[in-house]
């Protein structure tokens, strides 16, 4: 226990060994959540409660006849209590770090509606449309993922994507490489008509080369029939450039549904990919019954991005300066101010002990999913210490990955699948990855995702020398809630739809009585989901878009 009072200078070795083992759980009997209250001694007031529920239901039944809204508006408001009372009773639970009680009642759900026309067959469609996607992996699947939409919204054949081979990570994979090409056109062919290739006889037929346009970032699918597709149906071979973020985050229920039934259904890896991950996920499912994956993103251009100071001096400012220059349009920041505001990602040390803090063993098993850490073995040194039983893919398939050694996006692929199958998901910065697969972890069943509170934590961490451990675990814990990937995290109206994705998620009837409880797990309807084992398998162009390449 000496590695947690190193960890944390304040204290000494025996006085942290002490804090940190001491203590008595929190246990206790399981009290029934909800009681409900005899009115058998009270008759004359069940008599008048049920005259005053019966006129209500009857002047609403009236109402109805004109309005034709008020049924959907109780179911409406009848969801918005169940919510509202999973949320109060969750924020005066303490938290479980492995799996958020609540999450039985949760599910994904992207079926197609029943107005939902089939695909608009090639011949039919307004012509073709290419799409050449932008960034890195994770980047590049929102792109892909709205891809779809928009050939939909256009009614046209899409072909499929080509991946960016000019990005930072200098990965020339193609789509083939990375996903299931036959399976990602197979699947969707009820939503959108998906070719490998625009025909030679189109190609052959075309008096100038295909037109090349960007559109503006988060563009309404108004915008794509009022400026797109006058072009498409006037050339009938059209390309979009440095597709990524480019389709508006609020659309009908319908293409909403559509976005997941891309990204969590048809974006599945290539069998080479899924087997290596998976070969990984199983040596650490041998080692411990369940395992936390953290994604440090610690690597150079994202702290270089960041603007902030990680405590290497000179030599780091330098170094990290020299990586800022690609970016031309990032703005000068003050490090200190960045990281009151919770912009600076966490170092390995602070992630290690956030964790620690929320209750996390130092005997806890540990998925570390990243590229080239800053400041290498050194930055990792703290974290080892205060997880041992720390692993990485490297560390458990060194032969399966000499192969992909050359291909950055084929690398983080294998993070994906590895950080998707693990009991904790914890991120470290809010990323394409960290969105990506925030997003599909509340899509398939709410797994615990712990997203760093960084505003909070950068104060507690300045201040951590002068508190004692328990007093800080407490603040960590308390600053935590709702950062936990609870069912009740989403506010409407906030946050990217690939890290929300709202409509597509159904919730399940809840009953306030003892049984629902309990800490069984029940059934729970859901869809089968292909991608790993448990699924894997009016804007100006002129708007700053220095993070178009945001690293993954």
């Amino acid at each position: 226990m000496g590695v947690v009072a190193e960890a944390w200078r304040s204290t000494t070795s025996s006085t942290l060994s002490q804090q940190l083992n001491g203590g008595s759980s929190h246990g206790g009997n399981k009290n029934a959540l909800w009681k409900w209250r005899s009115f058998s001694s009270q008759p004359k007031r069940t008599v008048m409660w049920t005259w005053v529920c019966g006129f209500m239901l009857f002047s609403l039944g009236v109402i109805s006849l004109f309005t034709g809204h008020v049924a959907s508006h109780l179911e409406w408001y009848s969801q918005q209590l169940t919510k509202r009372s999973l949320l109060d009773m969750s924020r005066r639970e303490p938290i479980d770090v492995w799996k958020s009680k609540y999450s039985k009642f949760f599910y994904g759900c992207s079926e197609r509606g029943r107005n939902f026309l089939p695909a608009v067959q090639e011949k039919s469609s307004n012509g073709y449309l290419l799409i050449a996607a932008s960034g890195g992996l994770n980047q590049q699947r929102t792109g892909i993922t709205d891809a779809v939409v928009v050939a939909r919204i256009l009614n046209a054949t899409l072909v499929v994507p080509e991946l960016d081979h000019h990005s930072y990570w200098k990965d020339d994979s193609d789509f083939n490489d990375i996903f299931d090409v036959n399976w990602f056109i197979s699947s969707l062919t009820k939503d959108v008509t998906i070719v490998k290739a625009v025909p030679d006889r189109v190609m052959r037929s075309m008096e100038k080369p295909p037109y090349t346009m960007r559109v503006p970032r988060k563009s309404t699918p108004e915008y794509y029939l009022d400026q797109v597709l006058p072009i498409l149906s006037r050339r009938h071979v059209l390309q979009l450039t440095k597709f990524d973020y480019r389709l508006a985050n609020d659309l009908d229920e319908d293409m909403q549904k559509l976005r997941c039934r891309v990204n969590y259904q048809a974006l599945r890896f290539t069998k080479r990919i899924q087997s290596v991950g998976m070969k990984v996920v199983k040596k650490m499912r041998k080692m411990a019954k369940r395992f936390i994956a953290v994604h440090l993103r610690f690597e150079p251009d994202m702290l270089a991005f960041s603007g902030c100071d990680f405590g290497g001096g000179e030599k780091e400012r330098a170094e990290l300066a020299e990586i800022r220059k690609r970016w031309d349009t990032l703005p000068d920041l003050d490090p200190l101010e960045e990281r009151k505001r919770g912009k600076c990602p966490l170092t390995p040390h602070e992630v290690g002990i956030m964790l620690r803090a929320l209750g996390f063993t130092n005997d806890t098993y540990i998925y570390v999913a990243s590229g080239e850490i800053y400041g290498g073995e050194n930055a990792l040194r703290p974290l080892r210490e205060l997880f041992p039983n720390f692993y990485t893919k490297e560390m458990l398939a060194s032969d399966e990955l000499k192969p992909m050694l050359p291909f950055s996006s084929r690398l983080a692929a294998i993070d994906y699948i590895v950080s998707d199958e693990s009991d904790v998901f914890i991120t470290n910065n809010n990323g394409n990855m960290a969105k990506i697969l925030a997003g599909r972890r509340r899509y398939m069943g709410h797994k615990r995702t712990i997203r760093p509170n960084a505003k909070k934590l950068s104060a507690l961490f300045m201040d951590r020398e002068k508190m004692e451990w328990q007093t800080f675990s407490k603040k960590v814990k308390s600053c935590q809630r709702g950062f936990m990937g609870d069912p009740d995290e989403f506010k409407p109206g906030r946050g990217e739809f690939h890290e929300f994705p709202q409509a597509c998620i159904c919730q399940r009837p809840f009953s306030y009585d003892k049984s629902s409880t309990d800490d069984e797990e029940e059934d729970i309807p859901e869809e089968i989901h292909n991608t790993t084992s448990s699924g894997h398998g009016h804007l100006s162009l002129a708007d700053n878009e220095h993070d178009e390449v945001f690293p993954d």
